[in-house]
């Protein structure tokens, strides 16, 4: 049977990847934050999984804003690097996981989620930053593959925190009914706390990020009982994209263990983070 090995939280911020494409990770504005993940990329690089499951959203770059699915899973055998303007950044395709894939829509719809299926997908900075945070040299290929599931976080009504939560629980349980051996990572991504634009455009709420990094670990619930308003309120318009860490904390088991966190602002006028969990699997 599959299992979940471990869970990490990481920010997607576009900068992030920019910066390792251009070789910048040494420069005084970007050292700071890749010295904090140097420990938890130890970590990871000696516990590989043979599959990530990568929870992100799209902006704008495969998801035509005239057809928002509130959830989305990619059921291909490879994804394209998407073009966002500036070329697709310098790194492989994503290898996809069609069995894994295939079973996780199956079990994910009989539990109640009605899924948009993506057999063809470009994956954009959300989803190759995560994984560039996880291995910052790929070389000619990604050391997993990857289930992409998307998450609506950009048109209202996104989906509720509480929802997202029980998302992560319904795909924690379809991992475990695989019925092959699978190692298997997931990734919630985006946040902290940011605002783009409008009256409030730099917001970044340390208090409520560092709250969040707390809680995520131990209080999931409470977390999963605060409103879309709330998080927007406390986190920014953008800060809402914390409710894909739900997910991947939704997923693990009961028994976590922190691994590693870092905490860093700013990175391109965000607040970015990290945290890095082990499964230690139910009692």
């Amino acid at each position: 049977m599959a299992e979940i090995i471990w869970g990490l939280a990481t920010s997607h911020v576009p900068s992030i990847g920019a910066a390792m494409d251009h070789h910048k990770t040494d420069d005084p504005y970007w050292k700071p934050l890749f010295d904090g993940y140097s420990p938890a990329r130890a970590w990871m690089a000696a516990h590989p999984p043979d599959v990530a499951v990568i929870v992100y959203n799209d902006h704008a770059n495969a998801v035509d804003l005239d057809l928002v699915p509130t959830f989305g899973i990619g059921t291909a055998e490879s994804y394209d690097v998407a073009d966002e303007g500036w070329g697709p950044r310098p790194v492989p395709p994503v290898a996809g996981a069609p069995e894994l894939s295939a079973h996780l829509v199956g079990e994910l719809v009989d539990e109640g989620f009605d899924l948009a299926t993506f057999h063809r997908l470009d994956v954009d900075h959300g989803l190759t930053v995560p994984l560039s945070v996880y291995c910052p040299d790929p070389g000619d290929a990604w050391p997993c593959a990857v289930v992409p599931v998307l998450v609506n976080v950009i048109q209202y009504p996104q989906p509720t925190a509480a929802r997202c939560y029980a998302l992560g629980k319904a795909i924690g349980r379809a991992i475990r009914s695989y019925p092959r051996e699978l190692k298997v990572a997931v990734f919630g991504t985006g946040g902290m706390s940011h605002q783009l634009a409008g009256a409030r455009a730099g917001l970044i709420n340390p208090e409520f990020d560092r709250m969040f990094l707390q809680a995520i670990e131990s209080e999931p619930e409470k977390l999963a009982a605060l409103s879309r308003d709330d998080y927007i309120r406390e986190a920014g318009t953008e800060g809402i994209e914390l409710i894909m860490w739900l997910v991947m904390r939704g997923a693990m088991s009961d028994r976590i263990a922190r691994v590693h966190d870092t905490y860093h602002v700013p990175a391109s006028n965000t607040a970015a983070a990290l945290a890095l969990f082990e499964d230690l699997g139910e009692a």
